[in-house]
């Protein structure tokens, strides 16, 4: 199974807004194969617990404006890792020590990369190692 065209999309609307805001280090993993509830997770980083909650801010008002409803909001109040719901996807938003120190990417290794369509001069890792 693989992400629908749905999912691509929202990925897309979220990773550009993470990026508008100095996310680092973007990640979107196709998951839809392991987990019957969503398709894709979007992993993003911010530098400090500000910068997380303004990254996550941003990404759950594109996604209110393109029309797409937050299901679930988790840990905006610390800062350091805010999970959105929205149902076809799910973005993480971490600091980066909590980043290391969950390594989603580590979980999910088997999870085929979704290339994002950012500008080049983004920080974005379209290959999990």
């Amino acid at each position: 199974m693989t992400a629908s065209d749905r999912a691509i999309e929202l990925v897309n609307i979220a990773a550009r807004a993470a990026d508008s805001k100095q996310a680092e280090d973007l990640v979107a993993l196709d998951v839809s194969g392991p987990l019957p509830l969503t398709d894709v997770f979007l992993i993003a980083t911010g530098r400090n617990e500000r910068n997380v909650v303004a990254i996550a801010g941003e990404i759950e008002d594109k996604m209110n404006e393109a029309g797409f409803k937050t299901l679930r909001r988790e840990g905006r109040q610390e800062g350091r890792w805010i999970l959105i719901d929205f149902g076809d996807i799910v973005v993480h938003v971490f600091h980066e020590e909590d980043r290391l120190y969950y390594s989603l990417e580590r979980l999910w290794k088997d999870c085929p990369a979704i290339p994002l369509g950012l500008s080049e001069s983004a920080s974005i890792t379209e290959s999990v190692e």
